[in-house]
């Protein structure tokens, strides 16, 4: 019983960090070719691309807030 929680624990987080990877891919400021292939690199081979983007992944985030109220505090 034990065992199938830590199972579904570490299958949540791997989806977590995949989501904020692909947040992250889509908020670069690279072509839309090399988005829709970490995309695919990511979503296909979850554990694998997360540990490939963690390596040679895009670096920097230009994009910023949607609107300037988000970045009121």
């Amino acid at each position: 019983m034990q065992t199938t929680y830590f199972w579904i624990g570490l299958a949540v987080v791997l989806i977590l960090i995949d989501l904020w990877i692909l947040n992250s891919v889509w908020r670069s400021d690279n072509a839309s070719g090399s988005k829709a292939g970490w995309t695919a690199v990511v979503v296909l081979l979850p554990f694998l691309g997360a540990a490939i983007w963690a390596i040679a992944g895009p670096r920097g985030v230009t994009k910023g807030p949607s609107s300037p109220e988000h970045s009121k505090g």
